[in-house]
Parts: structure tokens; C-alpha cells; sequence
């Protein structure tokens, strides 16, 4: 699928750097590292580093909100 045959309500996905999605969830870069490979954040491989979507880091943090009390 070429960008210009992309259909307008699916934008392109934003990718995040191990570094950033740590920052943005303020834990470390080897926490990051571990979801990832535990399968529980998924991660596209490029070359010999990992990249996130936004929307998926996005949307772990709302899965793993929790009430307490």
C-alpha cells in the first residue's frame, strides 16, 4: 500500500525510540526492554534496535490502570 492509497481515517503511525517510551513512562530504558521482550509491549525490530508506535505504549498504560481503594 502505497501512502497516497492510504485511507484517510488511518494516519501513519507515530514510532517512539526505547529512550522515549521510557521517558514518556517515566521508568527505565531496561523496563522498557523487558516488556518488549516479554511480548507485553510490541515493538517493530529495525536493524538492531526496536521501535514502538505511540498508540501501543498508549494503549498498555490505559490497560494497566488499576483503582485502588
Amino acid at each position: 500500500m502505497t501512502p497516497s492509497s492510504r485511507p484517510e481515517s488511518l494516519p501513519d503511525p507515530k514510532f517512539l525510540t526505547i529512550a522515549e517510551v521510557a521517558t514518556m513512562m517515566r521508568v527505565s530504558k531496561m523496563t522498557v526492554y523487558r516488556l518488549v521482550h516479554n511480548g507485553d509491549l510490541p515493538a517493530v525490530r529495525v536493524g538492531r534496535s526496536f521501535r514502538v508506535t505511540e498508540e501501543d505504549v498508549n494503549d498498555y498504560l490505559r490497560k494497566s490502570f488499576f483503582n485502588a481503594g
